[in-house]
């Protein structure tokens, strides 16, 4: 018999969401950014506006991104940071391997999962590790404007090893590492939704799953 399991907190629910408003907002300003495609004349107070977007957005990321770090310290066994190793106990390996074959069709068994899959949990490592990436380059960056303010103090150091235009190429390209993350993670949260039929899509909303608790 399925019984409702809260597994997704709000502040989990809600970083999430912030990410995907925040991401899109700051890949789109970002391509403008890097790409204007209007004249000097007629695209001046668009850059503006762009270049103000893309800052306030990035303070939004910078806050959904720590809002998330803290629940890993304070949230439920679904959200906490020891989800990011399971390659420390051979049931973590195991299941990685067997969602590894099933994602690269060569193999047809997974494990059922109430919260993230062994292999999600090695991918999640690395985005959060692009994120702090990101955000430390991007107010490198944004700190070259405010000599000795306090985001010159805090990663102006960046701008002096890599330099600030490895950085911006850094930037640009983990941006586009973080769009193919969404496209595969989109893909993969609706696979898991129609071959697990517990409402994986539906729980990023209202924080509950369906669990079969012979399946466990």
């Amino acid at each position: 018999m399925l019984e409702i399991r809260y597994v997704w907190e709000f502040p989990v629910r809600l970083s999430h969401w912030l990410n995907v408003v925040s991401i899109t907002a700051l890949s789109l300003t970002g391509f403008y950014i890097g790409h204007p495609f209007f004249s000097a004349g007629e695209g001046t107070w668009i850059m503006g506006w762009m270049r103000f977007l893309h800052f306030a957005f990035a303070y939004l990321f910078t806050i959904s991104v720590l809002i998330r770090a803290l629940w890993f310290l304070m949230g439920n066994s679904y959200a906490s940071w020891r989800m990011f190793f399971p390659w420390a106990n051979r049931k973590g390996r195991a299941n990685a391997l067997k969602f590894f074959r099933y994602y690269t069709f060569t193999g047809k068994q997974i494990p059922y999962e109430v919260g993230h899959n062994a292999l999600a949990c090695l991918a999640y490592a690395l985005v959060f590790t692009l994120y702090f990436v990101q955000i430390a380059g991007g107010f490198a960056l944004y700190g070259q404007f405010a000599p000795g303010g306090l985001w010159d103090t805090l990663f102006g150091w960046l701008l002096v090893w890599p330099g600030a235009q490895y950085l911006r190429l850094g930037h640009h390209f983990i941006m586009w590492l973080l769009i193919g993350f969404v496209i595969n993670h989109i893909y993969s949260a609706w696979l898991m939704d129609v071959k697990e039929t517990n409402g994986t899509i539906s729980s990023m909303f209202s924080g509950s799953k369906y669990i079969d608790p012979e399946e466990l």
